[in-house]
Parts: structure tokens; sequence; C-alpha cells
């Protein structure tokens, strides 16, 4: 399990091949503060991942930018990712807002 200390993370994909219609390239980008989206933040880094068929998110809020079809986790202390070919498994420590 990876362990990356991060304030939010932005969870897209990228185009996939016709030949492996079930699986797709994606990425999740770290930032060290909030609603990276809003602003030109720039990752501090990015994980890019290959021939991923979902990523399984588990305790945390999370929001659905419609706009760019990413995924945006805010309140982060961490997170952990588990890598099982092809499932990603992503938990972490969130601050719930109140």
């Amino acid at each position: 399990m990876n362990k990356y200390i991060t304030k939010s993370i932005i969870i897209g994909r990228k185009k996939g091949t016709k030949d492996k219609p079930d699986v797709r390239p994606c990425f999740i980008s770290l930032f060290d503060k909030n609603n990276p989206h809003k602003s030109a933040q720039i990752p501090f880094e990015i994980l890019e991942f290959e021939e991923i068929h979902k990523i399984v998110i588990k305790g945390l809020d999370i929001n659905y930018l419609l706009p760019g079809n990413d995924i945006i986790i805010n309140n982060l202390e961490h997170i952990e990712l588990k890598i099982e070919s092809p499932h990603i498994f992503l938990t972490g420590k969130q601050l719930k807002n109140k």
C-alpha cells in the first residue's frame, strides 16, 4: 500500500484504446490546497496508471465535476492506494466539514 500526504486530489481518466475497451489509463493528481480546479493550482505530483478497470473509493466524501468528468476529494490529510490490477483501492484520512 502506498501512502501520500496531500490536501486534495483530482481523479480523471484518459482516452482508452479500441483493442481494450474495458480498461483505461487514468491519473490521480495531488494538491496542497482544496478545490484546485477553481484556480491555476498545479499538482505537486501526478500518479499515472495504465489499464485500470475501476477505482474503488472507501470512506471519503467526494465531488464529481460534471464539466470535466473528474472526481475531486478535498480536506485530506493523506490517501492510501492499494493496486490490485486492474483495480485501485483508495482510502485515506479526511477532515469532515461541519
